[in-house]
């Protein structure tokens, strides 16, 4: 073998590994929208009083962590901070992703799982009031101080759901500072 023959698997062995690290350094691209909740998930919402409640947080922190049940621990792929700690887990800290979701779009995939990934149905391990629990906790990540109003189909500051948006020229309500930062 001539001295060649010996450089071209390692050369091939470096291309590998740059294209690994260039494709692991890609961006992600914008996000997608996930699909509507199927019919009977729809219309299940967030219990009034539910969204930013510290105390409902902290029970859904006890879930989501494994302290409440160890068989049931979300932060073992999602972490304890929302950044996940397993590949293919939803990074619940991008706000930008996680207002793609309404809450019954969040629900159902807590409940049934998502096809095609380690994600799995909790519906069986949790009641449906400790599943609002948890996705009230894990929207403080990204979400914090909002909450879904289902009546506009948006996530919004704390305390505006329900009303109507501010018409062209109008002042706007309370909160309005916090939309134009965003």
């Amino acid at each position: 073998m001539n001295a060649s023959e010996n450089f071209k698997p390692i050369l091939m062995v470096g291309m590998f590994l740059a294209s690994l690290m260039i494709v692991a350094c890609a961006e992600e691209g914008p996000p997608k929208p996930p699909p509507p909740a199927p019919a009977e998930y729809s219309d299940k919402h967030m219990p009034e009083g539910y969204w930013n409640n510290p105390e409902i947080i902290e029970q859904g922190k006890a879930i989501f962590t494994g302290a409440e049940n160890i068989d049931v621990n979300c932060a073992s792929c999602h972490g304890k901070d929302g950044k996940p700690v397993k590949a293919g887990a939803r990074d619940f800290r991008r706000t930008e992703q996680m207002t793609l979701y309404s809450d019954a779009q969040w629900f159902w995939r807590v409940s049934e799982g998502v096809k095609g990934t380690k994600m799995k149905a909790w519906k069986t391990k949790l009641s449906e009031e400790e599943r609002w629990k948890v996705i009230a906790y894990e929207a403080t990540f990204g979400l914090k101080g909002k909450e879904y109003d289902v009546a506009n189909k948006k996530w919004v500051p704390q305390g505006t759901a329900g009303q109507a948006p501010a018409a062209a020229g109008e002042p706007a309500g309370e909160g309005a500072t916090e939309k134009a930062a965003e």
